[in-house]
């Protein structure tokens, strides 16, 4: 069993892999090009899967070039940069890794709304900056009571439903919405569904972003979400940086209808650093000030969670070649099966 790992993310050579797969033989490439360096056409012909570690680069060659390939994955949860339609049309299924990470994603979303609401971030740097002028409870401009607040949700999948745990923990109030969601979800929890986003945006005090990337939700929280938003809002985002609109969220910003936002993720990574609400926020300008937090795309960083996605990226792989048991597929649709 061959199995090419392009866009290998790891410093060691695939030791863990290497230990609970011993009858799997694994090809590093670094890069994209890496792969052309790696293999060339006849040994492209003797892979048996493709696995994308990338969480932003496609695999530069297409699906063709591996023709006895039986499966393709990205190790992760998005799967908009694997070419579901491609491996499709040969009926290879293509999959993601879901069930990783979940609790370190739901738990950096609340931190980064925690950071915002309760100055977790902006005390500690005024009293650095300002040291006994800095010392006061005032310093944190978007401080607020959770209890009681609406928290709202796009996409209620498995890191959703963590985050909406999470906040309800808070005494918050969760809504959600989620178009794609079956019917008859169990409510019991008290959730509530809304059936539109911009009912969830004129509802929520804090809007968390947990929907994939697809054509459906590139830009969906945009210029007619934020006119539908209630003042005051706080926005989200560790899911996919395309999902949200940063130009008109910085509009959103200037005007004060969105008071603040925490974002782990922005339509292009590393994130445009001369994007002008990223260069505002660097420059420390006085109308952004403590309102936008940004990490690295960091969410789903943890080493426990880091041995999780390695050794379930394989385990997806291992499962078709080995049983026949095909799991986490992202294009069904696509198959003739």
């Amino acid at each position: 069993m061959k199995i090419l790992c392009v866009n290998w993310q790891a410093a060691d050579e695939a030791e863990l892999e290497r230990k609970h797969y011993p009858d799997v033989e694994f090809i590093l490439a670094r890069s994209t090009t890496d792969v052309a360096a790696r293999l060339d056409p006849k040994s492209c012909e003797t892979v048996d899967a493709v696995i994308n570690y990338s969480p932003t680069l496609n695999v530069e060659l297409p699906p063709t070039a591996f023709p006895n390939a039986r499966i393709a994955v990205r190790s992760g949860v998005g799967f908009d940069n694997i070419d579901t339609a491609g491996w499709g049309a040969r009926n290879i299924p293509a999959c993601n890794v879901p069930d990783y990470g979940t609790t370190e994603v739901a738990d950096h979303a609340i931190g980064l709304m925690l950071a915002l609401t309760r100055g977790t971030s902006t005390y500690p740097a005024e009293i650095v900056r300002d040291g006994a002028g800095g010392w006061h409870f005032s310093k944190a401009p978007l401080i607020r009571r959770h209890k009681g607040a609406t928290f709202g949700i796009v996409g209620l999948g498995r890191i959703g439903l963590a985050a909406a745990r999470r906040a309800a923990a808070f005494d918050m109030k969760v809504v959600f919405y989620d178009p794609h969601l079956l019917s008859g979800i169990d409510l019991s929890t008290g959730y509530e569904r809304v059936h539109s986003l911009a009912e969830l945006m004129g509802r929520s005090d804090v809007v968390s972003v947990h929907a994939p990337l697809s054509a459906a939700t590139r830009g969906l929280l945009g210029a007619e979400a934020f006119a539908a938003a209630k003042p005051g809002l706080i926005v989200v985002n560790t899911a996919r940086g395309p999902i949200v609109d940063i130009g008109a969220l910085e509009t959103a910003m200037r005007n004060g209808t969105v008071v603040g936002a925490g974002l782990d993720v922005l339509p292009s990574e590393p994130g445009d650093l001369d994007h002008p609400l990223i260069r505002a926020w660097r420059a420390g300008e006085a109308w952004i000030k403590d309102r936008l937090i940004v990490t690295p795309h960091a969410a789903f960083y943890s080493p426990a969670a880091m041995i999780d996605l390695r050794l379930k990226s394989i385990e997806v792989v291992h499962a078709f070649l080995a049983e026949g048991r095909l799991t986490n597929c992202v294009n069904a649709e696509y198959l003739k099966r």
